[in-house]
């Protein structure tokens, strides 16, 4: 019994002296707000005042009865799917190309990934500019009239700069990951392949999309995960403009919280909001784990 007590005094010290610190931090940082904020949901706190009184599920009600939300929400899924197919297939044959024995591709690879280092803020000033004065200009220059004005005034046009941005910024990142893939494949089986005559795309459909599985999972999961938590860009870009057409769900749920001072009713949207991407993610690894091909 001495030497079980010691024993776990030991592992106890050894726990406490290299992760005691870390996990101090994320209890603190991370979970006790995590469930305090949970706690509020239940309340009418307007994020001010020092009292506020319990409301129960109301605040919950109203996610699935306010319609600005589930604007919010139903624009930010097409954008998440927008930019999940579109991030993935640029990133995957970027890195194709790149790995296909082309010159220069350590050149290609930092001009791709460069675009992922600039913050979201400042991209968004950036395309703004480019979206309100250079397209106009070209437009102007060239008689084509889709780019005669902004695209940050038209609703459907001003979604559709929020996807190409996040795709030109993000694609570099997913190539990375696609070239740890693509060189993790066996050189083996891509040469038997080819003794028995698969080539191009009888390859590439055959044997290489399945045995890149495990990259497309997490380009997906990250991808998906950016667009779900999409906002500096969304404020930068379009501000939730034109007359509230591309506010994603993130900015909603931040002017709620803070810009109407309902802060309770704003952390119950950002408490599902956190459920959906949780539950979506592990709907995502489970069905894309079954895919897997074992070598």
């Amino acid at each position: 019994m001495g030497l079980l007590k010691k024993k776990f005094s030991t592992n106890a010290k050894s726990y406490l002296g290299f992760a005691g610190p870390s996990t101090f931090f994320f209890i603190t940082v991370i979970l006790l707000p995590f469930f305090y904020g949970i706690y509020l949901t239940f309340t009418n706190w307007d994020g001010i005042s020092a009292s506020y009184s319990f409301v129960g599920f109301e605040n919950y009600k109203t996610f699935f009865t306010d319609k600005t939300v589930m604007k919010s929400l139903w624009l930010t899924a097409k954008y998440v799917c927008a930019i999940v197919l579109i991030t993935n297939i640029v990133g995957f044959f970027l890195a194709y190309a790149l790995t296909s024995g082309i010159k220069k591709t350590n050149l290609f690879r930092i001009g791709f990934f460069t675009p992922n280092l600039i913050g979201g803020i400042v991209l968004g000033f950036i395309w703004t500019f480019i979206f309100s004065n250079v397209v106009v200009y070209f437009g102007m220059i060239s008689g084509i009239e889709m780019f005669s004005t902004s695209w940050l005034t038209n609703p459907t046009k001003a979604f559709w700069t929020l996807v190409i941005v996040t795709v030109w910024q993000k694609s570099g990142y997913m190539m990375i990951i696609y070239i740890a893939g693509f060189m993790s494949i066996p050189q083996d089986v891509l040469e038997a392949a080819k003794i028995e005559g698969a080539t191009g795309l009888v390859k590439l459909v055959n044997i290489i999309l399945p045995l890149m599985v495990p990259s497309f999972i997490v380009c997906i999961f990250l991808t998906m995960h950016k667009g779900f938590m999409v906002y500096e860009l969304n404020l930068a870009l379009t501000g939730g403009g034109p007359y509230g057409s591309t506010e994603m769900i993130s900015m909603h749920i931040y002017r709620t919280a803070f810009t109407s001072e309902q802060y309770g009713p704003g952390q119950a949207q950002a408490f599902f909001l956190f459920v959906i991407v949780v539950s979506i993610a592990l709907l995502q690894v489970y069905f894309s784990k079954r895919k897997e091909v074992e070598l």
